[in-house]
């Protein structure tokens, strides 16, 4: 059985993301520790991963709870996308996208609401034949029917499907799913391991 299309992650995968950005100077800024910060954080109601709120409800709530004025809590919004979108793994984007024709591409990621615009920029969906948004399709990594969705709309068999993530659970399910899978460490050895599947599948 030959692999047909290749998935991929988007935050620490097609994109190198700096922990350093966000929170960055925030809780100091505030008084807070690390943890007090990331706590007034919490508490949403609805999860952002499917869609159950929206990006002002989102960052309302970070305004409330971090008791910020609207200037502050529009620089502590642009320093959070900052944060999310990193920058590309050109390395890996290349080799990503150099599979088509060949076999189709994906993305599959975790993700809230505004990402899509927000990661517009790096061209991603100019090198996918589907782009799945967990916030869009209201089902998130490891759930097993988010990776069902992502194989239909590539009209493809689980076994035909080559993922490349770097959180563990996520590779997991994926395997548990009928999928091939790479865990992403380093970008080298990820584009090593998907060459040896995609030969020997």
């Amino acid at each position: 059985m030959r692999i047909k299309a290749v998935v991929c992650d988007i935050g620490g995968v097609l994109e190198v993301i700096d922990d350093s950005v966000f929170p960055g100077p925030w809780p100091a800024r505030l008084g807070l520790t690390d943890a007090g910060f990331a706590e007034r954080l919490e508490g949403l109601d609805g999860d952002a991963l499917v869609g159950a709120v929206t990006w002002p409800e989102v960052l309302g709530h970070w305004r409330s709870r971090l008791g910020l004025d609207e200037d502050r809590a529009h620089a502590l919004g642009e320093d959070f996308w900052r944060w999310y979108v990193g920058t590309p793994d050109e390395r890996l984007v290349a080799w990503f996208a150099g599979q088509r024709p060949a076999l189709l591409t994906a993305i599959l990621s975790n993700s809230g609401p505004g990402a899509r615009e927000r990661e517009r920029h790096h061209g991603f969906e100019g090198i996918v034949d589907h782009l799945v948004y967990s916030h869009e399709v209201g089902l998130a990594k490891p759930d097993a029917a988010v990776y069902t969705l992502t194989a239909s709309r590539l009209g493809v068999r689980p076994d035909e499907v080559l993922f490349l993530d770097d959180v563990e659970a996520n590779v997991e399910a994926a395997r548990a799913a009928g999928w091939h899978a790479v865990l992403h460490q380093e970008t080298e050895r990820s584009i090593a391991e998907m060459e040896r599947i995609i030969a020997g599948a």
